[in-house]
């Protein structure tokens, strides 16, 4: 005889299985949620990481260099040590801190003591000298008694002072003075000729070799082609004032004839130049970048007096050098043989005061 299970059993025999297909349901709920969290999770990280305001080239390169060669050297600013540790500045401490494009701020060279051993160390302490001593390192190529440090302070390291590593970057190129691309070599047997009232060196000579190497190696970290805050000199904006001579002489005489003279010959001590000349026969001659208003006056606003730059105002920097620049030189080795003509062919801006009469006197005549 055939038994058919109670109705209370078949009842909770379909209780059981309902429970167990509920079970199986949370499970997968569970699952899917889980999943869900993780894929969301991770989109938001990299959407957290992909807002993160970038790093600066300049300051991107640094880090490059410092992971790739340690010995390079290359300092950075004060926010280096955030750049190299690898962590992405958070979003919203950026907004809060720094609101707008990121500032730029000046670039920090290597110290003298991080340059290597070897050929490579030795060419460039070789141009280090050239470039503090060069009359004495770069015999026959020198006019004067000036050093290439005088007018590229700190062994051309520091920001404002046509820097070497702000230099070595922008060339090659396009320069109004030459109307050509010049070469950094080109550029540098430029300085020999007006600035040292010298000879520049033949293309490849060891004295460009050196002073290129040097440049190049206070260059690294950096990235070609940019334009760095201090790579060249202050640029001022024009005075209020048409600069004037008597201010200037009165600047002159107040804060810089203690070191330059009361003529502008500077100051020696033995065979050593202490302080440059800043006009005369031992000076820089009228084709020299200096002898240009808005490069000496940005020079002096930003460094001059030594140690005590920015403590001049704007009008007291164009008025000294507008005094400066007054005073004759050693004539510009592009003369044609004519003073009106040369300043027609080389000199005819406002920032020049070649071919101009001040005084009384006809600047460009030379010394004689």
């Amino acid at each position: 005889m055939n038994q058919h299970p109670s109705s209370a059993e078949q009842t909770e025999r379909e209780e059981r299985r309902e429970f167990a297909a509920l079970q199986w349901f949370a499970v997968v709920v569970t699952l899917i949620v889980v999943i869900s969290a993780l894929v969301i999770g991770r989109q938001i990280g990299e959407d957290v990481q992909n807002d993160a305001p970038p790093l600066h080239p300049a300051r991107m390169a640094t880090n490059a260099a410092d992971a790739a060669a340690p010995a390079a050297g290359a300092a950075t600013t004060a926010s280096a040590s955030a750049g190299s540790s690898g962590a992405a500045p958070q979003p919203g401490a950026q907004a809060a801190s720094s609101p707008g494009p990121v500032k730029k701020t000046a670039f920090a060279p290597p110290a003298a003591d991080q340059i290597p051993e070897g050929p490579m160390g030795d060419v460039i302490r070789q141009g280090e000298q050239i470039f503090l001593h060069t009359g004495a390192n770069a015999k026959g190529f020198v006019g004067n008694t000036l050093n290439c440090v005088n007018c590229h302070l700190d062994a051309g390291r520091l920001a404002n002072s046509a820097p070497l590593w702000g230099a070595y970057l922008s060339y090659p190129a396009y320069r109004s003075k030459t109307k050509s691309v010049s070469t950094f070599s080109e550029r540098l047997r430029g300085c020999f000729m007006y600035s040292m009232n010298g000879k520049a060196p033949p293309d490849g000579h060891e004295v460009l070799v050196a002073l290129e190497t040097y440049s190049y190696w206070m260059a690294q970290g950096t990235t070609v082609g940019e334009k760095l805050p201090g790579s060249g000199y202050a640029k001022l904006p024009k005075p209020e004032k048409a600069a004037d001579y008597a201010r200037g002489k009165a600047v002159y005489e107040a804060q810089c004839a203690l070191c330059h003279g009361a003529n502008g010959e500077g100051q020696r001590s033995g065979d050593v130049q202490v302080f440059p000349p800043l006009w005369g026969a031992q000076s820089y001659n009228w084709g020299a970048g200096m002898a240009d208003l808005h490069n000496a006056a940005g020079f002096v606003k930003a460094n001059m007096p030594l140690s005590r730059g920015n403590t001049l105002s704007d009008q007291q920097a164009w008025d000294v050098a507008q005094f400066i620049d007054s005073q004759e030189r050693p004539q510009d080795p592009r003369f044609t043989g004519d003073v009106a003509s040369t300043r027609k062919q080389f000199h005819d801006t406002e920032n020049s005061l070649y071919g101009t009469m001040v005084n009384g006197k006809l600047l460009g005549q030379g010394i004689r």
